[in-house]
């Protein structure tokens, strides 16, 4: 699983963490583990703005919520 995950582009810590758990439990509880985070979409724009701030993502000072929510979707 470790080296599947490196594959798709998963960090060394990610693949570790995620492939280990599933050896610990099962990978279906794995799965169904992860956090609960909301859509973008009902964060404000200074919400938005922060995270790409925080993402070190450029540009998006000017941007429509619409933009922001497209270049940190795709970052």
């Amino acid at each position: 699983m470790y080296e599947e995950l490196r594959d798709e582009g998963a960090s060394k810590e990610k693949a570790a963490r995620i492939s280990n758990a599933a050896a610990r439990d099962s990978e279906k509880q794995v799965g169904h583990r992860g956090g609960k985070a909301g859509s973008y979409e009902d964060w404000t724009v200074d919400e938005l703005k922060d995270r790409a701030k925080e993402l070190d993502i450029e540009g998006y000072s000017d941007k429509t919520k619409d933009e922001l929510i497209d270049m940190l979707r795709n970052h």
